[in-house]
């Protein structure tokens, strides 16, 4: 009984090993996605709108997602998924465009003082929140990939994506455009930069043997 314990933890030990150096030789993908054009147009008020204190806040249209369009998915990848926040503030969805992993439960909150009813008719996910007032959330998890597109029934000019990915391999651009996906494993891919609702660019690039950083930039027109 003792050699067989005594195997065990060897077997473990390596295999411990084996992981630390494989995420050792993992790569990062960075670079900065530059969205040209102007702004977005102010959106047509609705009848809800008549009598607001303050014009609807546009959409965050220069905000991008850049993801390896296939990628491994871990052998041990966490099983439970944090929760992610939709907010609603001043009649627009914040953010514009929500990335997660498939599992993740969304928490649409209202911060706004006007009652909100947000729903979606996407194959992805199907929902309907109904209505509810300011302060309150409703949840929905997203077990499935895809791209959702998210509505509020009242406030017409309302709207968001969120894409949902079976691996880890993605990230959203920041305030200035730069984006950042670590522990990626060696090899040839696809990189993808998606930006309002459509695919913008595509690019091959190659993590190589011994992990490293690869510098990508995008320029979408």
């Amino acid at each position: 009984m003792g050699r067989r314990r005594a195997g065990i933890l060897v077997a473990a030990l390596f295999l411990c090993t084996s992981g630390v150096n494989a995420e050792g030789e993992r790569g990062t993908l960075r670079g900065r996605v530059s969205v040209h054009g102007g702004a977005a147009p102010a959106p047509r008020p609705s009848v809800a709108d008549l009598g607001a204190p303050h014009p609807p806040d546009p959409p965050d249209k220069h905000r991008s997602v850049v993801y390896l369009e296939t990628a491994p998915q871990g052998a041990f990848e966490e099983a439970e998924r944090p929760h992610a926040v939709l907010d609603q503030k001043n009649q627009s969805f914040v953010p514009y465009v929500l990335a997660i992993p498939a599992g993740t439960t969304v928490d649409f909150l209202n911060s706004d003082s006007t009652y909100h009813n947000v729903f979606s008719l996407s194959k992805t996910k199907r929902f309907d929140l109904g209505r509810y007032p300011k302060g309150e959330l409703r949840s929905v998890r997203f077990d499935h990939p895809g791209v959702v597109r998210v509505f509020c029934e009242i406030h017409s000019h309302m709207s968001a994506f969120i894409l949902v990915f079976a691996h880890r391999y993605f990230a959203t651009t920041d305030a200035e455009g730069r984006y950042r996906i670590a522990g990626i494993p060696p090899g040839t891919y696809s990189a993808v930069v998606w930006n309002d609702g459509n695919e913008r660019a595509r690019r091959s690039v190659t993590i190589p043997d011994g992990g490293g950083v690869i510098d990508q930039d995008f320029d979408l027109e």
